[in-house]
């Protein structure tokens, strides 16, 4: 019976998958960096009252998860074994952004689309994680 852990060759898809989520870090680090530099002024008043709604606990949250994330994602192309742990804490952070936005003030002002983001973003950071564990499990990150 084949072990489904043991060490084997760096699949063919490995590099492209590192790249697509380390494309995906750098996107949503840039989406963090725009919302740290809004001016509130700016946003009309339905945006606005989203913008003044965000806890500053739930914007850390944030940011932590697109530091660790983008930190992991760089360790992912170099195959590094630090990359899951890294990427660990960003899901760990996702998630109470996520338990921020549902539980807060912001879930009265979300629209239908924006709860299907919020779901998609922690949905794309549980797959990172995912593919990184699943990396270190196949003795693929050093």
């Amino acid at each position: 019976m084949d072990d489904p852990y043991a060490p084997r060759p760096v699949a063919r898809w490995y590099m492209p998958a590192a790249i697509i989520a380390l494309l995906l870090m750098i996107f949503y680090c840039a989406l963090q960096g725009m919302d740290l530099m809004t001016d509130p002024a700016t946003l009309d008043p339905d945006q606005r009252a989203l913008f003044e709604a965000e806890q500053h606990w739930v914007l850390a949250a944030s940011l932590i998860a697109a530091l660790s994330g983008l930190a992991g994602t760089i360790l992912l192309v170099a195959k590094r074994r630090l990359a899951e742990t890294l990427l660990l804490v960003s899901l760990i952070a996702i998630l109470v952004w996520l338990a921020g936005v549902l539980a807060g003030p912001m879930r009265n002002l979300l629209a239908t689309n924006d709860f299907v983001v919020v779901i998609v973003v922690v949905a794309i950071f549980w797959t990172i994680y995912w593919f990184a564990r699943h990396s270190r499990q196949r003795g693929w990150l050093r």
